[in-house]
């Protein structure tokens, strides 16, 4: 099936967006911090609370979101309330002060990507796409968002990664009116859904998933707060390190771009399980080297520890869930899955960093190991139906 350009930019561009914004904030907002005086200690405690809170944002969103319907709405809603807090966040010179805007933010934010992945498996199954050859336009914006944040901060400091995040922001609500309505269910079963929360929470195989995808999208806890940090303390300067940032998400396009192959080669199970085996390569090298070199191979393994991840995520939440479930689904993954295990890491990541420092990364060894032995029981125990509620 062909689709036309018009689709792709009406499905493509929020995500296009939300990741320019992404890609500016997760490889220089550490540094944002530090300009403000923020220890790193404190910077692990405000990605920690931000991601407790962005846990019942996203639960809370996303069921109401799996009762009422209107995806679309919520997203323009979310858009605006974005762009007001990129306004707070400059406003913000305290670590109190940061820390109360970065509670608000963790209600806009995380839901933001939960529902408008909702959209886009949805509308994938629809209409017989393949998600990742959507997706890769939010990579596509991600690298430049960071190397066009890095090349900012060079020349003119850290402030513009705040600059910079807000140009992908600005265009969130614009881009939300254009999707498509997306109710997550028929008219008429709003009242009704066919199954709940409890219904996921007693299917011994969507447990496991949770375990070993989060996981995986966790194991990234120390690259995501002290990366950049760490790199810079090496002596590599800025523009190397965007253009190390933007590396790894050339390599994630590729692994979309060909996602419909390779899921058919080796499954979904096989796809989350190469990105933790990924991880415990990617982690067990960072932990030792700033050898630019070793850093350029290591950086393509996100094609692995993210994309492969990320893609197997989603195809399990399409086929293993009815449509009416993917909202609620999606919002459970992102809530729990990868957002109550992240809290806790990112907290553990920066009191880890404080007194090790680099050897950090080891730690997001043993988390990929973990979830690799949970997605091994998942390749089990699931062969690809429908786990709850009607197919």
């Amino acid at each position: 099936m062909t689709t036309d350009w018009r689709t792709v930019v009406r499905l493509s561009g929020f995500g296009a967006g939300y990741f320019f914004a992404a890609g500016a904030m997760m490889s220089y907002w550490p540094v944002w911090l530090r300009d403000r005086g923020i220890s790193d200690g404190e910077i692990g405690t405000l990605f920690m609370t931000r991601q407790f809170v962005s846990v019942g944002a996203t639960l809370a969103i996303g069921f109401l979101a799996h009762r009422i319907g209107n995806l679309r709405g919520m997203l323009m809603a979310l858009g605006v309330a974005a762009v007001l807090m990129m306004g707070a966040y400059q406003l913000s010179h305290t670590f109190l002060a940061l820390l109360l805007v970065g509670l608000l933010w963790g209600v806009v934010w995380a839901p933001t990507m939960a529902l408008y992945d909702g959209v886009l498996v949805n509308e994938t199954r629809a209409r017989g796409l393949v998600y990742g050859k959507l997706r890769l336009w939010g990579s596509v914006a991600f690298i430049l968002g960071t190397v066009l944040c890095g090349t900012a901060v060079q020349e003119f400091g850290p402030p513009w990664t705040l600059y910079v995040a807000l140009l992908g922001i600005l265009v969130l609500a614009p881009f939300a009116f254009v999707l498509p309505t997306a109710e997550s269910h028929p008219i008429g079963a709003a009242r009704h859904p066919p199954f709940g929360v409890f219904d996921l929470f007693r299917s011994r195989p969507f447990l496991l998933f949770m375990i070993g995808a989060g996981f995986c999208q966790s194991s990234h806890a120390v690259l995501y707060s002290f990366g950049t940090l760490t790199w810079r303390a090496a002596g590599i300067d800025d523009v190397t390190i965007s253009l190390l940032w933007g590396e790894s998400v050339a390599v994630e396009i590729l692994m979309m771009i060909g996602s419909g192959w390779l899921m058919q080669k080796i499954g979904v199970t096989g796809m989350i399980g190469f990105g933790l085996a990924c991880g415990i390569v990617r982690w067990t090298g960072l932990a030792f080297t700033t050898d630019l070199p070793a850093l350029i191979l290591l950086q393509a393994l996100h094609a692995g520890t993210f994309a492969a991840c990320h893609l197997g995520a989603m195809a399990f939440i399409q086929r293993a869930l009815p449509s009416s479930g993917v909202a609620l689904g999606q919002s459970l993954y992102y809530a729990l899955g990868t957002g109550a295990t992240q809290a806790v890491i990112y907290q553990f990541a920066g009191l880890l960093y404080e007194r090790y420092g680099q050897p950090a990364f080891l730690g997001m060894t043993v988390i990929s190991a973990i979830g690799l032995a949970s997605i091994l029981m998942l390749a089990r125990t699931w062969k690809g139906e429908v786990l709850v509620g009607n197919a």
